[in-house]
């Protein structure tokens, strides 16, 4: 990688940590996503500055966003599209849905219907819609942000397993700490820094650092040592369901994206350590209310990185 590409992450990055102020690692999850070409939920609590993170996003890179408030009466022609009749042409022609833009933000995703939720699962996988037996291709790039609140408030779906496997990364922001709190309420930054907010990465700039992310070196050890971790989540006796082939592949490639964030060319297993429980921690299923997030960090600190498994 070169240092002018590193250069504009670490702008990019500076910049979004002057509007998400404390968390400086879940902006670098975000990135590393991004970066991944994958796709990122956020679960908190509302007020939290999930949707602030999604603006700074489309900011700093340039990207078309749009955003989609889910609700309980959405439907999937509300997100994709549909098919509308020309009267003056007498013909049928197809209306893009607001799903067609760089950055896609589905606000409160868990708040609508699985039916309207289900609209985004070709999408995120195929990076196209199908739309009355024809398929639509999608912008290149293509990076939805989903929005979830926590399953204790009222009125929300629960996200099947199906389409939780397909955000790359699942994160929280939680609450500021007392200095980021109170530069908030002195209105120094936050959400209203996002106009000041420049385009420091330009679109081609970014497919070009996305093309990298495969080619940063995974030794055969350090694949060892994530395969003993995917095992150990099919294994671990509180886990009703491990991560999946899908997710080995993206624990490796959220683990090149962050390393290459670092600025290095190859990883290291503190980068698997970073993105682990992002990456595992909605995809494991737990028995007994057991928690993804505590399944995942628990299986970190089992699995050794030299082999083994720690009792």
């Amino acid at each position: 990688m070169t240092q002018s590409a590193q250069e504009l992450i670490n702008l990019a990055s500076s910049q979004l940590n002057h509007v998400i102020l404390g968390k400086s690692n879940q902006v670098r999850l975000a990135l590393t996503a991004l970066l991944a070409g994958g796709h990122l939920l956020l679960e908190d609590l509302p007020g939290m500055g999930k949707t602030t993170l999604a603006h700074g996003l489309s900011n700093v890179f340039g990207l078309d966003y749009k955003r989609v408030q889910f609700t309980s009466d959405l439907l999937p022609a509300d997100v994709v599209g549909a098919t509308v009749f020309d009267a003056k042409t007498s013909e049928f022609n197809f209306r893009a849905g607001p799903i067609f833009s760089d950055i896609f933000l589905a606000d409160e995703l868990n708040r609508a219907t699985p039916r309207a939720q289900s609209a985004l699962l070709e999408a995120m996988e195929e990076r196209q819609v199908s739309i009355d037996g024809e398929s639509h291709h999608l912008p290149d790039p293509f990076f939805v942000i989903a929005t979830q609140n926590p399953q204790s408030q009222s009125g929300t779906f629960p996200l099947p397993e199906s389409q939780l496997d397909r955000f790359l990364l699942r994160v929280s922001l939680g609450y500021p700490d007392q200095a980021a709190e109170r530069e908030l309420l002195k209105g120094r930054h936050g959400r209203g820094s996002l106009e000041a907010m420049q385009c420091c990465i330009s679109r081609d700039q970014l497919r070009a650092i996305q093309a990298r992310v495969p080619k940063i070196k995974m030794t055969d050890a350090l694949l060892d040592y994530v395969q003993r971790l995917v095992g150990q989540t099919r294994e671990e006796e509180l886990a009703l369901l491990g991560l999946s082939p899908r997710g080995s592949m993206a624990l490796v490639r959220s683990a090149q994206s962050w390393a290459l964030i670092q600025g290095r060319d190859h990883v290291l297993p503190e980068d698997v350590q970073a993105v682990f429980v992002a990456v595992a921690g909605h995809r494991i299923v737990g028995r007994r209310e057991t928690q993804g997030n505590q399944l995942a960090r628990h299986i970190l600190n089992t699995v050794d990185v030299v082999g083994g498994v720690r009792v």
